[in-house]
């Protein structure tokens, strides 16, 4: 199938993208071919965030979005900033708040719902969206550029064989293609090592974020209260914090986001997260309360230092394929927004002069003169003054972003990556969780339930390993076998055989795609790959 562009990913960078594309098309009375596949089962099933949105770049992609009906509802009230120990809390005064840390004027939203609201307008436009079709392959010209993407193939069983179901995957060229997969995408990490879109750049960095919505005692909702906090569960020389922010109809959606540079292999973001609800200034929202959602999202965290070169020949990455989300802000769709509008409109100008297949360095410039790399560069030092410890970092964000409004004179750098940060298990204090209540705190079983997570059993594993006896020979002899633990669904266990020997199960039916293990692997031998179109979590709104 030949189209102008192909955008692989219908999340609000390459939805952004495509309206904007059709957007410029029709106002100069053209024509262009506009194709966008989706993984999920439909457009927004697999969007997991916050979310407190910034609707600025939303008002300049679609001015009239209110009118339209887009479910931006519960604008924020109030900010609250904690500082937790393990009883206690202090909260911040509001007055000294850096500004990175204000919502006044955004919006907690359900960011799958509105996915879903782009997506029609997409639709509406003219822009065919494709769900259910997992782009699986990046293809090349006799050139090497990029000249679209395969879908995978659907009905093969665990062996390789075709089931009577089988149907092959489909090539689709485009004279640009814009990968728009979000944080750690399996297509994007291959394009960055192809074309060396990192040379010169801080390693990236990632974080998990953990995320439960709940319906609430009435007396205990308060539409348009955010709360983030800092400190306990998590140790100070651990990157991470919590967010807690209340909707409308009594809902309130709970996470935390821990980086996945930490050290302590013992460590498991899941249960840091089910404890960090048992704070006596958290736990008192959610009693009397029913939890009726889960997910796990890796986020790309690294910021301006990290971010790979944008452009290649062919294609582009927007959004968190790229890297664009704002740490310190907390904030990534605003910024998805922004760049997918931005690639949008390099590529249509590109068109336009019947250029194809080559480098939209316009991309990267225009990003360049844009408010959102002003507002990243304003941030650039956030994750990396927390290697320091966060004592160090509470103060240098304070200097940097409420002393000196992000005009600092210094860059600090990183040079390793997340998954070279782990110590050996021997030389880390072990950490024992305390059993779940089923009331407040819950089993990662029950939580992936939770979260409508579907494969069909008789697949290939898409979690696969590069050599099968590293994860017993390496990963458990030397660091305790953390897969069992950064897993927030239950899909790695170390199980006995019949020999009594040790051997790494995968339950791959369990996996909410969230990319952890993919980043945080020690010896980077586990490759997460793309399942058949349609399957994973469908996550209503989350």
């Amino acid at each position: 199938m030949e189209y102008d562009v192909v955008v692989v990913g219908a999340g609000p960078a390459g939805l952004s993208a495509a309206i904007r594309l059709k957007q410029l098309a029709n106002d100069k009375g053209q024509d262009i071919n506009v194709c966008v596949l989706e993984k999920a089962s439909e457009v927004g099933a697999h969007i997991l965030s916050g979310a407190v949105m910034d609707p600025k770049a939303l008002t300049e992609l679609i001015p009239d979005w209110k009118e339209k009906g887009a479910p931006l509802n519960t604008e924020v009230k109030e900010d609250k900033f904690l500082f937790l120990t393990q009883k206690g809390a202090r909260a911040t005064p509001n007055w000294l708040l850096p500004e990175c840390f204000q919502n006044h004027g955004n919006y907690v939203v359900r960011l799958g719902e509105v996915t879903q609201w782009l997506g029609e307008q997409a639709e509406a436009l003219g822009v065919e969206i494709f769900p259910g079709f997992s782009a699986a392959e990046v293809l090349y010209d006799e050139n090497g550029a990029v000249k679209g993407v395969a879908t995978g193939d659907m009905g093969v069983a665990r062996d390789g064989s075709e089931t009577p179901n089988y149907q092959p995957g489909m090539e689709l060229h485009a004279r640009y293609t814009i990968f728009a997969e979000g944080s750690r995408g399996q297509l994007g990490r291959q394009l960055i090592e192809r074309f060396k879109l990192d040379q010169g750049k801080d390693p990236q960095s990632y974080a998990i974020g953990i995320k439960e919505m709940w319906e609430v005692d009435p007396s205990q909702s308060k539409p348009g209260l955010v709360v983030h906090t800092a400190g306990w569960p998590l140790d100070a020389d651990t990157y991470g914090g919590s967010f807690l922010y209340h909707l409308d109809n009594n809902l309130v959606v709970v996470g935390l986001v821990v980086g996945l540079d930490y050290a302590n292999p013992w460590l498991s973001p899941y249960e840091e997260f089910q404890r960090y609800k048992t704070h006596p200034a958290i736990r008192s929202t959610f009693e009397g309360g029913k939890r009726i959602a889960y997910g796990a999202r890796s986020l790309t965290a690294g910021g301006l230092l990290s971010l790979p070169k944008l452009c290649f020949p062919g294609g582009v990455l927007v959004g968190c394929e790229a890297g664009t989300l704002n740490a310190s802000r907390i904030k990534g769709s605003h910024a998805a927004i922004k760049t997918g509008a931005l690639a949008a409109e390099a590529a249509f100008d590109a068109l336009a002069a019947e250029r194809s297949r080559d480098e939209l360095t316009a991309y990267p410039q225009a990003f360049e003169k844009s408010w959102l790399y002003e507002e990243l560069n304003k941030s650039r030092n956030f994750k990396q003054w927390f290697k320091k410890g966060r004592t160090v970092a509470t103060v240098m964000t304070g200097v940097e972003q409420w002393l000196l409004k992000g005009k600092m004179p210094w860059t600090i750098h990183r040079t390793k990556p997340d998954h070279a940060c782990l110590q050996p298990a021997a030389e880390c204090a072990r950490i024992d969780y305390p059993k779940p209540d089923g009331k407040l705190t819950f089993d990662k079983l029950s939580s992936v339930f939770l979260s409508n997570t579907n494969h069909e059993e008789n697949q290939p594993i898409h979690l696969t390993l590069k050599d099968a006896s590293v994860p017993v020979a390496v990963n458990l002899a030397k660091y305790g076998g953390p897969e069992a633990r950064y897993c927030p669904a239950g899909v790695y266990e170390f199980v006995k055989t019949e020999n009594g020997e040790d051997q790494l199960q995968i339950n791959a039916q369990n996996c909410v795609h969230c990319k952890t293990c993919d980043i945080k692997d020690p010896t980077q031998n586990i490759v997460w790959v793309t399942p058949q179109g349609g399957e994973g979590p469908v996550y209503n709104g989350m």
